[in-house]
């Protein structure tokens, strides 16, 4: 007999490692159902920018029944209690979107820090040639879009309102993450830097 198949997790039951602003953990875990967000704690959020090798990017639609209902934004969501950021990024985009992609080949871009969380973005390079499987719970649709596209949905009416100040901080070292990978994976050599290989000590971005 084989062994017992894992579950999938509610939301309801989900998790959170309560961090300082440095991603410094507490020791204090958060269920994400409860109230009362502890002062001053910061929760992780991953999302990652999946770009194929013909240069167009994913973004995907939420769900009706999630906040900010049919609003576009990259796949993401919050890292689970004991979860790294970089592992939280692959699962996300495995089980949102049905891409199997290793933890260690998602490249670190830049943090923007909110008042409550910090939200670590990543690149990722996939093949042109596959068949997304879209949580129907979590996702509502998916576009593969030009990376000018996609910044016009993420700063604009089309996402949810967390997204534009996301977009202000972030879209320069996302399309300098992306040229640099693009040449990475094209066999080029640079001596640019690129992407760092983990999320900062310190944060980098703050948005109240």
């Amino acid at each position: 007999m084989g062994g017992s198949q894992e579950q999938p997790r509610s939301d309801t039951e989900e998790l959170w490692e309560v961090t300082d602003s440095q991603g410094r953990a507490t020791g204090a875990n958060f269920r994400r159902a409860d109230s009362n967000w502890p002062c001053g704690g910061y929760h992780l959020v991953v999302v990652t920018c999946v770009q194929r090798s013909d240069g167009r990017v994913l973004i995907t639609q939420r769900s009706r029944s999630k906040e900010f209902p049919l609003t576009w934004e990259f796949p993401g969501g919050s890292a689970v209690a004991g979860e790294s950021s970089r592992k939280a990024a692959a699962r996300e985009l495995r089980e949102e979107a049905g891409l199997d992609v290793a933890a260690d080949s998602v490249r670190f871009v830049d943090r923007f820090v909110e008042s409550a969380a910090l939200v670590d973005l990543y690149v990722a390079t996939v093949s042109d040639h596959l068949d997304l499987e879209l949580d129907p719970v979590e996702i509502a649709g998916a576009e593969w879009v030009s990376i000018d596209e996609a910044r016009a949905r993420l700063a604009g009416g089309a996402t949810a309102s967390p997204w534009r100040a996301r977009v202000d901080a972030l879209w320069d070292p996302l399309v300098h993450a992306l040229d640099c990978q693009a040449g990475v994976d094209q066999g080029q050599s640079t001596k640019r830097r690129c992407v760092t290989d983990d999320p900062p000590p310190t944060t980098l971005n703050v948005h109240a």
